[in-house]
């Protein structure tokens, strides 16, 4: 059984940075892709960033150079450094792990923006 366990969420003011850490655990073996998805109240989710195991990243382009994603392979972690957030920045933040084939989430966790 595998899990993806999420934190880092919370309320932060406009001008403000949040850090998003998601863990894999249990049977996972090979991960490919760890990323990060968001879903904004009546908007499809989205794809705000991704790294593959060969390090090759790319962003959405409304984040890049404000949001940055890392992982740590070791650990089966994925991060996501948010700064300068905006208010349209605010929604549910979700991990998304892939791992031979198989796509696993995390449960998702809020971020929201004050302006």
């Amino acid at each position: 059984q595998v899990q993806l366990v999420e934190s880092g969420g919370g309320l932060v003011q406009a001008g403000g940075s949040l850090r998003l850490s998601c863990a894999a655990s249990g049977s996972i073996f090979n991960i490919n892709f760890m990323g990060w998805y968001r879903q904004a109240p009546g908007k499809q989710r989205e794809l705000v960033a991704g790294i593959s195991s060969g390090g090759n990243i790319n962003y959405a382009d409304s984040v890049k150079g404000r949001f940055t994603i890392s992982r740590d392979n070791a650990k089966n972690t994925v991060f996501l450094q948010m700064n300068s957030l905006k208010p349209e920045d605010t929604a549910v933040y979700y991990c998304k792990v892939v791992s031979r084939g198989i796509y696993y989430w995390g449960q998702g966790t809020q971020v929201t923006v004050s302006s």
